[in-house]
């Protein structure tokens, strides 16, 4: 059977997995696990861009309190200092590698601002910023002899000591994890010095989101069945305006579109944004979420308009071709036409728990990006401060890792067993894991969406604690398949996630509750859940 040690082991592609891979290459051998081709990932979507102060008109203590601001009094602010001033070193380590940057007529960034920012502070490429800096990472990782990437392969488990016969005195621990080739089912084991998670979010637990079929929690889901801590898993972001289209897709209209002056508006052409914020269209997104959602609910209507045709056709097309040519294959010209939107379900703010060097409470395991909850996001992710958190924690986890000299296989490295499928078989019951998927996404659609209650919170768990046993015996007797172990994450996810809302007695940030909602908490208090093993 076959079995794969590496000094270590990164599960997820996007910007986290690979900024990591190459910053632990000079170290040693790297294995990638990613599900899909090496390209697809969150990162890949992103359009907005990395937010870092670059003017010599903006400070770092403007982006400090921007970002506490928009995390509505739960960010750490530690960890905000340190995204904030390393940002820039970090940028700048992209562009030697070739990221383009789109420049200003003079030849510096052009520099956006979107919502919550109090200063044009986005360094983008064009709106394909996230394409642009997984490409150039992806062309040298792939020209790096040191990195190995498995395509169409995934996480099936962690291993820890719960994996061993004797286990009683062994530290948690993490060995690396088992792996699936989804393409001939074949699981086994990849054995690491230290394994680094870094697998995205988990749009795909929501009927709507902007988030690609991967993004199905697996990091989450995962950390928790071997025992990491999870922290404030009830604040997903909701991005305000995606396009509200038949054959669409929840295609994301970045945030950058307001900032550049468009206006959001009601099917019958008025603009609302002022009724809800004195920053109308640039407040932070979890308001400008919600005052679409009670627009949208008060006047009966499926979407707002969002309008940016008053600006000139030009400006429009060169500032944002890929929204402009995707409208324009859907009988949308957004230079002539409104774009109709709606919120959808974009970014998870919660996470594995990590300190400020990335590492969990499981020993020799890391994790990175939107898979974690690290404290910078707070209660809201502020706009485009998620790639710079990828950026600048990938580099922690590699300076961490690196102080510590020498690595060694654990001692029970060898002792890891074989998968073990015996009492399992094939199944062509597909059909299950639809329905079930299909039921998991509308539970939490209808429940634990942007506005919430006790009562649906309360009535989404005693479903999903159903659907989470169905799904537990299915994999007990079933062949592990991809759709399955994505299945089995989305609604350990989706518990996650209404467990915690449960838990906060109030409304703040993303987290917004019709029995709660002015009750605010003077202190900051993360809402924290563990897994008894």
């Amino acid at each position: 059977m076959t079995r794969i040690k590496s000094d270590f082991l990164i599960i997820g592609s996007g910007v986290s997995g690979l900024f990591t891979a190459l910053k632990l290459a000079p170290l040693g051998s790297v294995v990638v696990v990613t599900k899909k081709a090496d390209y697809e990932s969150n990162t890949n979507y992103a359009q907005g861009g990395i937010a870092s102060v670059f003017d010599d008109k903006d400070k770092f203590e403007e982006h400090i309190q921007d970002t506490l601001e928009s995390g509505a009094g739960l960010c750490d602010p530690e960890a905000v200092r340190v995204l904030v001033e390393e940002g820039p070193t970090r940028v700048k380590e992209l562009l030697d590698l070739g990221v383009p940057f789109t420049r200003n007529q003079t030849g510096g960034l052009d520099l956006a601002r979107e919502g919550g920012h109090s200063k044009n502070r986005i360094i983008h490429s064009l709106d394909r910023t996230g394409s642009a800096v997984e490409q150039s990472l992806l062309d040298h990782v792939h020209a790096n002899q040191n990195i190995r990437i498995l395509e169409n392969h995934a996480c099936v488990d962690l291993i820890t000591k719960h994996h061993l016969k004797d286990k009683e005195n062994l530290p948690l621990r993490c060995y690396g994890a088992y792996i699936v080739d989804t393409e001939t089912g074949e699981v086994f084991p990849v054995l690491a010095k230290k394994t680094i998670l870094a697998t995205g979010g988990a749009g795909q637990v929501y009927l709507h989101t902007t988030n690609p079929n991967i993004a199905t929690g697996d990091g989450v889901a995962s950390a928790y069945r071997a025992g990491a801590i999870v922290k404030n898993m009830e604040f997903y972001q909701f991005h305000p305006t995606s396009l509200f289209h038949e054959q669409g897709n929840s295609f994301l209209i970045s945030e950058a579109v307001r900032g550049h002056g468009g206006i959001l508006r009601e099917i019958g052409g008025r603009p609302f944004m002022k009724d809800y914020h004195e920053m109308g269209e640039l407040a932070p997104r979890d308001i400008v979420a919600r005052a679409i959602d009670d627009t949208m609910k008060k006047r009966g209507e499926p979407h707002v308009l969002l309008d940016i045709t008053h600006r000139p056709a030009n400006d429009i097309i060169n500032h944002f071709p890929s929204i402009y040519e995707r409208c324009k294959k859907l009988g949308i010209d957004i230079t002539t036409d409104p774009i109709p939107v709606v919120p959808a379900a974009h970014y998870m703010c919660g996470g594995v728990a990590t300190d400020l060097l990335g590492r969990t409470n499981i020993a020799d395991l890391y994790a990175c990006g939107e898979t974690t909850c690290t404290g910078v996001h707070g209660g809201n992710r502020l706009a485009s401060n998620s790639l710079l958190e990828c950026l600048v924690f990938s580099h922690r986890i590699a300076g961490d890792i690196r102080s510590q000299g020498k690595l060694e296989y654990s001692s029970e490295t060898d002792l890891i067993p074989d998968w073990n499928k015996e009492g399992t078989t094939n199944t062509e019951e597909w059909v299950l894991i639809s329905h079930d998927l299909i039921e998991i996404k509308t539970i939490m659609s209808n429940y634990v969406g942007i506005v919430r209650s006790d009562m649906r919170l309360e009535r989404a768990l005693r479903r999903l604690k159903l659907i989470s046993q169905e799904v537990k015996d299915y994999y007990n007797r079933t062949t592990v398949s991809l759709g399955l172990l994505e299945l089995r994450n989305l609604v350990k996810v989706a518990e996650l996630i209404v467990r915690s809302a449960l838990l906060r007695k109030e409304s703040r940030g993303l987290h917004y509750s019709t029995d709660y909602p002015e009750d605010r908490s003077p202190s900051r208090q993360d809402t924290i859940l563990s897994h008894k093993l």
